[in-house]
């Protein structure tokens, strides 16, 4: 799945097969699936955090949480969420019933530490027995204190699983000293590995802002399918890389992500 943008991050949608090339471990790969604003249904988890360090945006996480659920929903589309501290829980499964969605997201209470990674790994794994598409949206500081799993292992869970991740950073007050930029670069790498994007959020209107804007990219993206030409290869990690022709116009200012690659081998 592959999505592109204006410099001002407004999805663009009028794109051809013939504007796009494609390349694995840099050799030419040639287009054989090509789908506009594909209809396929969403699989989508939501993470709120509930640490104890994000224990006062608690409510305003869960507030646009609900909204976010409530603006993307197809009757086609499931949503799960968990909530994660020293504890993860899959609060609401699979479902399109927002009855149900609302009232787990509410039931959602603070904990103390945080275990976001072993959160991704876990989602993912889920999330890999889904068709169709797959996104994951963390809501979180960015910190981790408690997982088992490193960050190594939740990136390529994320990565075979074939979800799309975007994370909502809050950043409360912004030169805070406890602020964990570590984890926050972290989570900035997943998300652009995966095809995803971070955003900053410091209040409900960013959350919000946030929100909307992956519902509009969710809603206008590209399915591009190849079959590698290369039956062999030194790593069993493949690398991607797709780019807009020349002739598009504006083509400098737009931006295109997806994932980095995939994996041959099965995650154990």
């Amino acid at each position: 799945y592959t999505t592109v943008v204006d410099e001002h991050g407004a999805p663009i949608a009028n794109l051809k097969q013939a504007d796009f090339n494609v390349t694995e471990d840099g050799n030419p790969e040639k287009i054989a699936l090509f789908q506009k604003e594909s209809e396929l249904p969403l699989s989508i988890v939501i993470g709120i955090d509930a640490s104890g360090s994000t224990k006062k945006d608690l409510k305003l996480e869960t507030d646009s949480a609900k909204r976010f659920a409530h603006d993307i929903l197809r009757p086609i589309d499931v949503l799960s969420v968990y909530s994660f501290s020293e504890d993860i829980n899959e609060v609401v499964p699979f479902t399109a019933d927002l009855k149900r969605i609302d009232h787990g997201i509410g039931e959602i209470v603070p904990g103390s530490a945080t275990a976001l990674y072993d959160t991704i790994y876990l989602a993912s794994k889920n999330l890999m027995k889904r068709d169709g598409r797959k996104v994951m949206v963390l809501i979180t500081d960015g910190g981790d204190t408690y997982s088992k799993i490193d960050y190594q292992a939740a990136v390529r869970a994320a990565t075979q699983s074939e979800v799309l991740l975007y994370s909502i950073i809050m950043v409360p007050v912004e030169q805070s000293a406890g602020r964990d930029t570590g984890g926050e670069h972290a989570l900035i790498q997943l998300s652009r590995d995966t095809g995803g994007k971070h955003y900053y959020a410091k209040d409900l209107s960013q959350l919000d802002v946030a929100f909307k804007q992956i519902s509009d990219e969710l809603r206008t993206q590209y399915l591009i399918g190849y079959y590698p030409s290369r039956r062999l290869a030194s790593s069993d990690f493949r690398t991607i890389e797709v780019k807009l022709a020349p002739t598009v116009p504006n083509v400098n200012a737009l931006q295109v992500r997806h994932r980095v690659g995939y994996y041959t081998s099965p995650l154990e």
